[in-house]
């Protein structure tokens, strides 16, 4: 209904009632009531015209089922618990699912059609393009319907519902999702999926989509290494020890942060801290201690600076470890010192970096940090390579299908990463994918158990839809919805079932091992040797320009020019992005030396020298002080490798409600097995895990000793009538009856 003032609604609701009394009958009153009802409906919120599915209309005279492709059967490891791949509209499987999986899915991520209008969905088995009307209206009607069931199959208690989408239907279902779950957390992330972009006429090149994030419970955001906005520390490598010399602010700046430091000069401990004095007192002037060094702030230019803290603090921090003794500079004829920052005080001392004691100096023994242990909450907007659609999403399923073309294959990183922020600590979780396109979904819950060793399993829902253009082409050729040369193209099986079988095997469709590997979320730290690189054809007394140039070409833009002077002799800086050094005069390698000392973050090494042997010489020397880097890389698993992973093929079905001429209860348990296989992830092998759903069925499983011997499960037909014996050998198993909200209401709706 159009939008209207609360004074109009009121004045025709008023006058209603008034029609009310004149007109009472029936009729007229039902006429009168649906009037007041549409006009009290909701009056602010996402408002569409609800459509009804062609499932909906099956429902009304048919019973969903499902129905095991035996052609179609993956086990590596009967000890593992099964994945399912369901073909079939995925209304209907959430119909049977929500009798299976009622408040016990950890996880839903689906990536629905986007609406483009570009026919890349049907709607009642019509492909819905930009010139239909309701375009909008059958999308939201379309995934509303969904989104109500999958609430029910969520965990009220900690789960989470992923959604992907782009530019097109981003707001309709961000409101969508906001009037659904209010009881929600519910959040919205922005992924780089392209960053080459999606050129469009007159329009910003579009490199995102997005992904609303529903919490329920206590679901919670796993902190991680990654802040998932880029890493900026490419070496893994964080620096603990910093300058405690402010250098560029002079004395005056801060007098009481002018002060002495009293150290042994062969053990170099602190032995204690001074007090600061008037700003005009001389250095000479302040105390001194017989066996002490008085250690003041004084920067490279010779000039009276200021230490990072009051002398009170730093009494503190001494007595923690955090100062330390560095070196003495013969060059400046100074002492240096460094320090923790407080940043990283904080936390050494709530546990989060761990520390094995104490040096000889009293400092902590701490060198470097890895910076991949420091864990924080992921950022909302996520730009990593590995989330790239192209590369690491279409590249994947060309490896496994040679020869055949997905649009738009989601990046495998991309769905792992989500879920595993929500699934890190749920190794036995459940996770249902219900748009479920080339099979993503599984393929991540692999690799996330094969990180670290999870059984959490997946249960994918796929139509076997082929594109327009395929159908387009079918049809002229004469074929129809049915035929075999028509399904076999389907995505449920010509990509989904491929894929699935493929990664899992670890060989493509052609029997050909895969190659490349998967990037995993696990680190290791290896050493690397620095790289040197011997500069031969730069002149003596090189010209600022010639150093820049020099700057520029070798370090590529690591080093920037603006720390090139006319008088420098070589490079050396703190920062952590600063990862090269030259050194342009050997004559100053000395002093190049000890600046290089606990700069453990540089790796490349540009020596200005023409002779072999200086060179040589001085790669010895910094090796000796710097030794090997350790970088932190995440760890790979060989695609051809494959996963642990069982997976079954179920399709969709359809039988009648009220059958004339066989009893419903006897179809219906025709397709109980694929039921309890789906609920429990296991499979009904007939041996260990069985059903039994008449008297032969006792007979032959659990009175005969041979059989009975191997059973572990029993699922039992509540309507069997058992004597004592029976009884008594199917409770030492501990049987299960099957469970009656399966097919319980139909078979009371059908008097049975």
């Amino acid at each position: 209904m159009a939008n209207i003032t609360k004074e109009k609604r009121d004045q025709m609701l008023a006058f209603l009632e008034q029609l009310k009394k004149e007109h009472s009958d029936d009729e007229s009153v039902r006429a009168f009531n649906e009037i007041e009802n549409h006009l009290k409906d909701k009056k602010f919120g996402l408002v569409f015209e609800e459509h009804t599915e062609q499932v909906d209309e099956l429902l009304k005279d048919y019973i969903p089922v499902l129905s095991s492709d035996k052609t179609r059967r993956l086990c590596t490891d009967k000890t593992k618990p099964w994945n399912f791949i369901i073909e079939g509209d995925n209304l209907q499987a959430l119909y049977l699912l929500e009798k299976t999986h009622k408040g016990r899915i950890s996880c839903i991520y689906i990536d629905p059609p986007y609406n483009t209008g570009a026919k890349d969905w049907k709607y009642n088995n019509d492909y819905v393009g930009e010139d239909d009307l309701y375009r909008h209206s059958k999308w939201l009607s379309m995934m509303k319907t969904r989104l109500v069931i999958a609430g029910r199959l969520l965990n009220p208690e900690d789960s989470v519902l992923i959604v992907t989408i782009d530019e097109k239907e981003y707001l309709h279902l961000g409101c969508l999702l906001e009037e659904m779950f209010p009881n929600a957390s519910i959040q919205m992330v922005v992924d780089v999926i392209n960053p080459r972009g999606t050129n469009r006429e007159n329009e910003f090149s579009r490199v995102e989509e997005y992904i609303f994030v529903c919490r329920f419970g206590k679901a919670s955001i796993c902190k991680t290494d990654n802040n998932m906005l880029g890493n900026t520390d490419e070496t893994g490598k964080a620096r603990v020890w910093y300058a405690f010399n402010r250098g560029n602010n002079l004395r005056a700046s801060g007098n009481n942060q002018f002060y002495p430091i009293y150290i042994n000069a062969e053990t170099r401990v602190i032995e204690k801290v001074g007090e600061p004095m008037f700003p005009e007192t001389r250095i000479e002037d302040f105390p001194v201690y017989d066996g002490l060094v008085s250690v003041f702030p004084i920067n490279k230019h010779g000039q009276e600076s200021i230490w990072r803290s009051i002398s009170s603090t730093t009494r503190e921090w001494v007595k923690k470890g955090y100062v330390k003794v560095s070196n003495f500079e013969e060059k400046n004829n100074r002492w240096t010192l460094s320090y923790i920052s407080s940043g990283l005080q904080e936390r050494i001392e709530n546990g989060e970096i761990e520390v094995d004691g104490k040096c000889a100096d009293g400092s902590l023994d701490l060198s470097h940090i890895d910076s991949f242990d420091e864990k924080v909450s992921p950022r909302s907007v996520w730009y990593q390579k590995y989330h790239n659609a192209t590369d690491y999403g279409a590249s994947i399923i060309k490896k496994i299908i040679p020869n055949h073309h997905f649009s738009y294959p989601k990046s495998l990183y991309s769905v792992h990463d989500t879920i595993r922020f929500f699934l890190e600590d749920k190794k036995d979780a459940i996770v249902l994918d219900f748009f479920a396109g080339s099979g993503t979904t599984l393929h991540a819950v692999n690799l996330l158990n094969a990180e670290d060793g999870g059984n959490r399993t997946c249960i994918m829902v796929t139509n076997n839809e082929i594109s327009a253009k395929e159908e387009e082409k079918l049809k002229a050729e004469g074929y129809k919805k049915g035929d075999e040369e028509w399904e076999k193209l389907g995505i449920a099986k010509y990509v989904t079932w491929p894929r699935t079988v493929c990664s899992v095997t670890g060989k493509n469709v052609n029997g050909k091992e895969l190659d490349g590997v998967y990037f995993t979320s696990n680190k290791v730290v290896k050493k690397k040797k620095r790289n040197f690189k011997q500069i031969g054809f730069l002149c003596e007394n090189p010209t600022i320009k010639m150093k820049k140039q020099l700057v520029s070409v070798c370090t590529n833009g690591v080093i920037p020019q603006s720390l090139v002077t006319d008088e420098k002799k070589y490079i050396v800086s703190d920062d952590e992005k600063h990862t090269a050094s030259i050194l342009f005069d050997v004559d100053y390698v000395d002093d190049w030396l000890v600046e290089l000392d606990d700069m453990s973050h540089i790796k490349d090494f540009y020596i200005v020298t023409s002779k072999d042997s200086v060179f040589k010489k001085i790669k010895t020397d910094v090796t000796d002080i710097l030794g090997d880097t350790e970088e932190s890389e995440y760890e790979t698993i060989s695609m051809s490798d494959g996963f642990d992973c069982n997976v079954k093929y179920f399709m969709c079905d359809w039988t009648d409600r009220k059958p004339e001429e066989y009893l419903l209860s006897n179809i219906l348990c025709l397709h109980i097995k694929e039921m309890i296989e789906l609920q429990n992830a296991i499979e009904i092998d007939g041996e260990k895990n069985v059903l039994i759903l008449n008297k032969d069925d006792i007979k032959r499983i659990i009175l005969d000793s041979v059989s009975y011997s191997k059973v572990e499960k029993i699922w039992l037909n509540q309507n069997i009538i058992l004597n004592s014996e029976e009884l008594k050998l199917l409770n030492k198993k501990g049987f299960k009856y099957i469970p009656r909200e399966f097919f319980g209401q139909e078979l009371r709706e059908a008097a049975e």
